[in-house]
């Protein structure tokens, strides 16, 4: 039970490291705790859906269109939305709750609030030590941490990424070395966003999707990147494997509603031990 338990959290990790990394690139880089990143994740998952039962796309490309679109959807709402309250980020927290409100509404009028389901885009399951593992849920977990290791890589090896870090350390002394701000906040805002919708796209495999899905998405996000530290890419992977084992081994040996309970008072005992997070800076 336990080794069944740990797959299931790591799963739950998979999808949270994904949103969290999505938050974390655009705080650090943009400047803005985007909250509207719940609703990206559910343009995500319904982009996926009606590609597949539209266009009877198979599933891989049409999470592979969705994440594209999604995320060129994150440069418009950078340009248009938040690039002009960059010094000003109480003033984009309002925006970012109207586009909440704008999103979900026109999603509700645009497909209902029935919640909607996607044929399992992949057959059959892995029995590894007994350890039941279906394909689905395996390639929430495979992807998942090969984008991490992508995104690794883009930062590090990069100049792309290497401007990156730069903007997120100092924005103004990054611009007098030439990096363009503009350019930057775009492509994290894009980078963000996909990572939002692989996540969304990834959950319409393994569960039904609605429009009010978001508001989970955002809450998980949001526990991942204060427990790891704001700002910091490794602690949103570290934030994201915590958060997701524990929801994935307390419904075990506990009632489910204690995961989230327990979740929250480790986020607590961390910050009061460590009030930047694990891995974050004074």
């Amino acid at each position: 039970m336990l080794e069944q338990s740990i797959f299931n959290g790591l799963v739950s990790a998979g999808i949270y490291i994904l949103i969290a990394l999505g938050l974390t690139l655009v705080l650090s880089i943009v400047g803005i705790i985007q909250l509207a990143h719940g609703e990206i994740y559910m343009l995500g998952a319904y982009g996926v859906y009606f590609l597949c039962t539209m266009t009877r796309l198979e599933f891989l490309p049409s999470l592979a269109i969705s994440v594209l679109i999604t995320g060129c959807l994150g440069i418009v709402l950078e340009k248009v939305f938040f690039r002009p309250f960059r010094r000003d980020p109480e003033r984009a927290l309002i925006v970012a709750i109207g586009l909440i409100i704008f999103l979900q509404q026109a999603v509700l009028l645009a497909v209902g609030g029935v919640p909607k389901s996607l044929p399992s885009p992949f057959s059959g399951t892995i029995n590894l030590s007994g350890i039941v593992m279906p394909w689905e849920r395996l390639v929430v977990v495979i992807v998942a941490f090969i984008l991490v290791a992508v995104l690794f890589l883009l930062i590090n090896r990069t100049k792309t990424g290497q401007a990156m870090v730069a903007v997120s350390q100092d924005r103004d002394a990054a611009s007098l070395y030439g990096i363009n701000i503009d350019r930057t906040s775009s492509i994290a805002m894009f980078l963000g966003c996909a990572l939002a919708a692989t996540a969304g796209g990834l959950v319409g495999a393994i569960t039904s999707i609605s429009p009010t899905m978001g508001g989970f998405a955002l809450i998980k996000g949001i526990a991942v990147i204060v427990i790891g530290g704001l700002g910091s890419i490794t602690g949103a992977v570290l934030g994201g494997l915590i958060i997701g084992l524990l929801d994935g081994i307390i419904p075990a040996f506990l009632p489910t509603h204690m995961a989230s309970i327990i979740g929250f008072a480790v986020i607590i005992l961390i910050l009061l031990t460590r009030p930047q997070g694990l891995l974050g800076h004074e």
